[in-house]
């Protein structure tokens, strides 16, 4: 039975590179959880990690010439620093290449097969290499990746499947014995709704076309596919099916998977079938969050270069605006569970009004005050007023009402709570106006009395937003010679000592102007923006293709082909059908050119085909052959036509 732990994970992620703000998302949000449940004095374990294997990776270093560790350590070298660098205070970083990973993983195979959840089979299905998900052609949306958006290809192999249909009963069951379980409720719907009561298919877990994976331990020609490897991470963390597995007894089932909405699917039904089938409990609690939006779109890699002047970069707005005010954005602007807008004007908007004119102000003035008025030595309260008991009833129940929003996994609420007293303390100065009770000798009690709630209210403030403010807080405890590490047992107006050393702070958060802010901004992201474009880029791109002999050429047939018909194809905004007459054969080709070409332009024109390819549908159409184009730095198509008007529909490519 698990004591006064709190197990939390956020999922593990795909080192890709070019870090963008919504990355940062989930993990500060589980920082901020982890750092809470510390400081009610439970034992925390706070997971986060790499996700390091599979096709993608052995793709991109086999195209560099490196061995996919070579390629894969300096991005998680650069996540690390990222977390680093907002102060993301995990217990373990886990890769999935670590080595106790691994045997776990393998030794989850060895038990699902030999329990026979696990048997082998042929899959034939619709491959998207950024998500390593497999669909069957319904599940595909207008032809492409229901999940991504993006192209994908028909792949077939042999392959392990996961008997995942057999647990359906049991999560529906989970779903109803537990309503908390997943959350917020929209998820459940979306589960119920379009996977459980439409049927789930046995999964597939392994390949052997891709070798970057855990080789299987029954069958090393298959090495495992995403899902059973890069979930049991919650689990070989652990040390799930090792000699030691006192983590495992003290923290599973975990407390909270965080995970974005785009995963629920597999936290929410493939996970906990998984863990049936190895006899272990689900977690208590899968959320699935919002994404943060730019322009009404999730922010991505894919769509950073459409954002024109937002800066992204994590690393750039850290060095700008410091990781308090960038965590304070993520925590508190976002509904929890809902979708979040970001742009850099909602960001200074943000840092100005509730750090730097809120928070900033409050603690600047407090502790000038106090410096000018008493020599920096915190002063005796005296005979309170109604105003004072109003201030001190906030701030004694502000506890309460931040953990009841921590414990709703809430950390706006938590937040909106502190700042109302932080407002509630500036308006009180508007209330007492201490700068004119300074002026009179007589009023000497009453302004301290007023200065040491105001100061007590900084304190505790601080002490609550420790979680969320790693940096800003311990300054202003210190400024109050308190000690940094101060926790939830200290949080009782009246703590606070007469005659302690006040410490005047500068502003922590200095107010921004925000109109000449953003028109430097602009200018960085479109300095940075001619940065990307990397000097090894350009080299790739320019560096010849890998040489093939004349006996691999001449596999390629190219013809000349007539288009005697052509229309959109009805669920692509991207493609067109055409119907081309080769010589005294006429086919059907599919081709992704309605951006540059219109249905009618492209009726009677002559162009080249690749005429051996092997079919294939493309939202529900058949293809039976490629049309070639040129493309130009500017992503401009132009279809390949013979030079001579004499040379007939069927003619030879030579």
């Amino acid at each position: 039975m698990k004591k006064n732990s709190y197990y939390i994970t956020t999922p593990i992620y795909y080192p890709s590179g070019n870090w963008h703000i919504g990355h940062c998302y989930t993990t500060v949000i589980c920082d901020a959880l982890a750092r809470f449940h510390r400081m009610l004095g439970e034992d925390v374990y706070f997971l986060t990690g790499t996700d390091e294997h599979g096709q993608k990776v052995e793709k991109e270093a086999k195209d560099r010439g490196i061995t996919p560790l070579e390629f894969i350590d300096p991005l998680v070298a650069e996540l690390k620093s990222m977390w680093s660098l907002l102060d993301i205070s995990y217990n373990r970083f886990i890769r999935t290449t670590d080595e106790d990973h691994i045997r776990c993983v393998q030794r989850i195979y060895q038990k699902l097969y030999d329990s026979g959840d696990i048997y082998k089979s042929e899959y034939s299905g619709w491959y998207c290499t950024p998500c390593e998900s497999m669909w069957t052609e319904t599940q595909l949306k207008d032809g492409k990746c229901p999940d991504c958006g993006r192209e994908v290809t028909l792949q077939k192999e042999e392959s392990y499947f996961f008997r995942l249909s057999k647990y359906a009963p049991r999560i529906l069951k989970l779903y109803e014995d537990n309503p908390e379980f997943l959350q917020p409720k929209s998820r459940v719907n979306e589960m119920v709704n379009n996977f459980l009561k439409a049927g789930l298919q046995d999964l597939c877990v392994s390949r052997t076309t891709v070798k970057w994976g855990v080789p299987l331990p029954f069958d090393k020609n298959h090495y495992s596919y995403v899902w059973i490897d890069a979930l049991s991470n919650y689990l070989s963390a652990l040390g799930y099916l090792s000699d030691d597995e006192e983590k495992l007894k003290k923290f599973w089932p975990a407390d909270l998977h965080m995970v974005g909405k785009e995963i629920v699917r597999f936290h929410a039904i493939i996970w906990p079938a998984i863990l049936m089938a190895l006899g272990l409990e689900p977690p208590k609690q899968v959320y699935g969050h919002g994404w943060l939006l730019i322009g009404g779109d999730k922010l991505s890699k894919s769509k950073q270069d459409a954002v024109k002047y937002e800066l992204t970069d994590p690393y750039e707005l850290v060095k700008r605006y410091g990781s308090d005010a960038i965590r304070y954005f993520l925590l508190r602007e976002i509904p929890f569970g809902s979708d979040g807008e970001y742009t850099n004007e909602r960001l200074l908007l943000r840092i100005n009004a509730d750090l730097a004119n809120d928070l900033g102000n409050l603690v600047s003035r407090t502790t000038a005050m106090i410096g000018q008025s008493f020599q920096g030595v915190l002063p005796a309260c005296g005979k309170k007023e109604e105003v004072d008991l109003r201030l001190e009833e906030a701030a004694n129940g502000l506890f309460g009402r931040v953990k009841a929003a921590m414990d709703r996994l809430n950390a706006p609420d938590a937040l909106d709570e502190i700042f109302s007293v932080v407002s509630k303390a500036n308006k009180y100065i508007d209330e007492t106006t201490p700068w004119i009770l300074a002026k009179d000798e007589g009023k000497r009690e009453r302004l301290g009395t007023v200065l040491y709630h105001l100061a007590e209210v900084c304190r505790i403030c601080a002490v609550l937003l420790k979680p969320f403010l790693t940096k800003a807080s311990r300054l202003i405890l210190k400024s109050f010679s308190c000690e940094e590490d101060e926790g939830f047992e200290h949080v009782s107006f009246g703590e606070l000592k007469a005659g302690a050393k006040v410490e005047k702070l500068p502003p922590i958060f200095p107010r921004i102007d925000v109109k000449k802010e953003l028109a430097e901004v602009e200018n960085l992201v479109k300095e940075l923006k001619k940065k990307d474009k990397k000097p090894e880029k350009k080299a790739e791109a320019e560096k010849a293709p890998a040489e093939i002999s004349i006996d691999d050429f001449a596999k390629i047939e190219l013809k000349v082909g007539e288009i005697v018909a052509c229309e959109k194809v009805a669920k692509s905004e991207k493609l067109l059908h055409e119907t081309v007459k080769i010589g005294e054969e006429t086919r059907s080709v599919v081709s992704g050119i309605a951006k540059f070409y219109t249905p009618e332009e492209m009726v009677g024109k002559k162009v080249v085909l690749v005429t051996n390819l092997k079919p294939v549908k493309l939202c529900g159409v058949l293809s039976e052959g490629m049309i070639l184009c040129a493309e130009d730095e500017t992503g401009k198509l132009s279809l390949l036509s013979p030079e001579k008007a004499e040379i007939l529909s069927g003619a030879k490519i030579r």
